[in-house]
């Protein structure tokens, strides 16, 4: 008895230390920091500029700090799902349902964001959001991710009942975290980045793009043959820079033609709609071969066809081709954008409005960073502008009561793209 006892002693001391070397294996394989981990300080585009009112150091601390804020604020996990995360985008109750918990732009933006931070730990939050990704998929093509998730009564995270179709810019912002992703950890691991993303592109080629127009649309319900829903598209979505990223990775063509739409249709509005001031439409619905601001009601409410919540962040999402590639054919309109603001604000961040008609009158009283923060990146393209930036750098990183998941993750994002810190795969 002795000996069998001491025998099956020696056995669980050997179990527990190969348990605990597997342990460690795992631990330090989950915590593995990327290959191009934060801070990078990317060159941008000869002749654009950064905040010189602190320190390169100072900014990064910045971002740091912020990053850190961010992801206890709004980085979870679903219960007994210790494999997953997710962005909780609910945080001050106003989405509908009043039970739901977040959608693919947040998801978007959080892989984007772990994807470009890349430290020791965010590998783990970056494989938990995919595999949150993975696990809610659209109803019309399951790589596509559903729009939005819900907690059921029972408290688990199910996609929205009867509303499990996709959203276009989260989808785009997903496949460019996994290129990201593939270029800071490698695809020879458990998740082929790599791979994934290519799925996830051929997708989102095959269901959001109208393709007889290169148009981007909507989301994956909206038909090419409806002549609104199919030839429409969102302002915010068009995602120029993403747009080479995805044809380098694939070398699919196919997405150069639909850079090259996208730079046509913001082309049209500034030249027809907004040469005044620069400003872009939520919503841009086709009529006719030409494109026009949505009427109101359109799709998500009466600012449909004003610059508003979604076309907030074109600012940043346009400028980040500039500086990345030096594409100039945006940037007479960030320069007028950038000119009329200074103007109709007087140089002061804090009279930045919570949305606009395409003519440049307030239709929303409000000063939130969703609206300010984006300002300070399309400020970049020209050296001019240096006073401007330093202000809204400077009031972009102040606490505000009433800023949400939306405004603290658009926050986030431009602080990096400001900083120097934003790269493309």
């Amino acid at each position: 008895m002795k000996k069998r006892s001491l025998l099956i002693a020696v056995g669980v001391i050997v179990f527990g230390i190969i348990a605990s070397i597997a342990f460690v294996s795992q631990t330090k394989k989950k915590e593995i920091a990327g290959k191009r981990a934060f801070p990078q300080h990317t060159v941008y585009q000869a002749g654009t500029i950064k905040p010189d009112n602190l320190s390169q150091e100072e900014m990064d601390a910045a971002v740091a700090n912020f990053y850190e804020t961010w992801k206890n604020e709004y980085l979870k996990q679903p219960a007994h799902k210790n494999d997953e995360y997710y962005i909780f985008y609910n945080d001050k109750g106003y989405a509908e349902p009043k039970n739901a918990v977040t959608v693919s732009e947040a998801h978007g933006y959080g892989m984007m964001i772990t994807a470009i931070m890349a430290g020791s730990q965010d590998k783990q939050y970056f494989d938990g959001l995919y595999c949150f990704y993975k696990a809610h998929g659209s109803d019309n093509d399951p790589t596509l991710m559903a729009w939005q998730q819900v907690k059921d009564k029972s408290g688990k995270i199910i996609n929205t009942p009867g509303d499990a179709d996709s959203a276009t810019d989260g989808d785009m912002d997903i496949a460019y975290s996994l290129l990201l992703a593939h270029r800071q950890w490698g695809s020879e691991g458990e998740i082929d980045y790599l791979a994934s993303a290519k799925d996830i592109l051929d997708a989102i080629m095959s269901n959001e793009i109208n393709r007889s127009q290169s148009l981007v649309k909507l989301g994956d319900w909206a038909e090419d043959e409806d002549d609104v829903y199919g030839q429409s598209t969102r302002s915010s979505d068009l995602l120029l820079n993403h747009f080479k990223t995805f044809e380098a990775a694939t070398g699919n063509d196919e997405w150069i033609v639909v850079r090259d739409k996208a730079y046509k249709v913001i082309q049209s509005i500034y030249k027809e709609k907004s040469s005044n001031t620069g400003l872009i439409p939520d919503f841009i619905v086709q009529s006719k071969g030409e494109y026009h601001p949505a009427e109101a009601g359109f799709l998500e409410g009466e600012s449909d066809g004003n610059y508003s919540w979604n076309s907030s962040r074109t600012p940043w999402r346009y400028t980040l081709d500039y500086l990345l590639t030096g594409d100039e054919r945006a940037l007479p309109q960030l320069k007028k954008m950038n000119d009329w603001i200074k103007a109709e604000t007087d140089g002061n961040p804090e009279n930045i409005q919570s949305g606009y008609t395409l003519s440049g009158k307030a239709v929303e009283e409000g000063n939130s960073t969703s609206f300010v923060a984006p300002f300070m990146v399309s400020a970049m393209v020209d050296s001019s502008n240096q006073q401007w930036i330093n202000r809204l750098w400077n009031r972009t990183i102040q606490e505000q009561d009433d800023d949400d998941y939306f405004a603290n993750t658009i926050k986030l994002q431009t602080m990096i793209v400001a900083s120097g810190n934003w790269w493309a795969p």
